[in-house]
């Protein structure tokens, strides 16, 4: 019988208005992917900001954390996946175009499903 893989998704809502609040779910996620976890970050909110390209390289680090453009690049390299709710680039007029590599475009139906196959589900 195969094993099924854990999963964790994390959801923020943070951006360059907290860099630590933006910073926390990619140093958990980076954790989880080095322990062979499957993680998802899917940033909703202000948090789509720190997807637009360029804004993640002028973001102060925070809590003692590295800077965010790091956390989010280890986060891909590992194999994380970066979803960005589209209503909400939308709302701040963030074209699709306008979204650093490896960031996808999602809506709520998939993010529930994400929820729901998930091992755990955190917030920030």
């Amino acid at each position: 019988m195969e094993e099924t893989a854990e999963k964790i998704l994390y959801i923020s809502t943070h951006g360059r208005e907290n860099p630590e609040r933006a910073s926390v779910p990619f140093v958990l996620a980076n954790a989880a992917l080095a322990m062979d976890i499957q993680a998802t970050v899917v940033l909703q909110g202000d948090a789509v900001t720190v997807a637009q390209k360029g804004v993640a390289d002028d973001m102060p680090a925070g809590g003692g954390f590295p800077p965010i453009k790091k956390l989010i690049q280890d986060f891909l390299e590992l194999g994380g996946e970066m979803w960005v709710c589209v209503p909400c680039i939308e709302s701040r007029n963030i074209d699709e175009a306008d979204l650093i590599e490896g960031a996808v475009t999602t809506a709520g139906g998939k993010v529930n499903l994400a929820a729901i196959a998930a091992n755990a589900v955190f917030t920030y």
